[in-house]
């Protein structure tokens, strides 16, 4: 597939490079500086260029920035009517202390709003971006750990597990869109205790299937 990666940070930066790995078409654009970005696309085996750039032909963008600068970018790529946006940040203050969108929506869901003809997949918000080179290097492993998604259009969410399948993880359909609203105050819980709290506990979930016996 051709991705246009909108943002250079921890998230897209990574995400970028494992999908070039896999032989992926992968464009990065919207950096501080072009010659970060062109360092990054030169590492990861890509191409730089600027938002329109990565917008244009591609099977997938990945808005992977500050949510201050989603309409910004979003100007830039012009026309993304029927495209598949994976958003996979969390839609933060400017301190990065707290959502500034939560409970009754998400930011995939605002994200969804401002793109109304293109098609929105909340995905890889839920896992720490420092992980995902190690789940990369394990991915041919029988135990593969699992990373949900959600949307409401179907051929987006296969184009998102398809994603994640190449990332080392195995892809979960948690449902429509609106689930991102429950997924991205549980990834802020996550990040907070892992980076913030003292002591940086390891954390460890599980979750039992509740119903009648069969």
């Amino acid at each position: 597939m051709r991705i246009g990666i909108m943002g250079s940070g921890l998230m897209g930066g990574k995400l970028g490079t494992l999908f070039a790995r896999t032989g992926h078409d992968v464009i990065f654009s919207y950096a501080r500086s072009e010659q970060k970005l062109k360092r990054l696309a030169r590492e990861a085996n890509a191409r730089a260029g600027t938002p329109g750039e990565a917008a244009h032909g591609a099977d997938a963008l990945l808005p992977a920035l500050h949510w201050s600068r989603v309409d910004d970018v979003l100007k830039q790529a012009g026309d993304v009517s029927r495209k598949v946006v994976v958003s996979c940040s969390l839609p933060m203050n400017a301190a990065n202390t707290a959502l500034v969108i939560a409970h009754n929506s998400s930011g995939a869901e605002e994200l969804a709003k401002k793109l109304r003809r293109s098609r929105v997949v909340a995905a890889f918000g839920t896992v720490p971006g420092e992980v995902l080179f190690s789940v990369f290097e394990a991915r041919k492993k029988a135990n593969r750990p699992s990373l949900v998604y959600c949307g409401d259009d179907q051929d987006a969410k296969e184009t998102a597990a398809t994603l994640i399948r190449d990332v080392g993880f195995d892809p979960v359909d948690a449902g429509p869109l609106r689930i991102a609203r429950y997924a991205e105050p549980f990834s802020l819980l996550v990040a907070q205790l892992a980076y913030e709290t003292e002591g940086s506990p390891e954390l460890a979930y599980r979750f039992e299937r509740f119903g009648k016996n069969r």
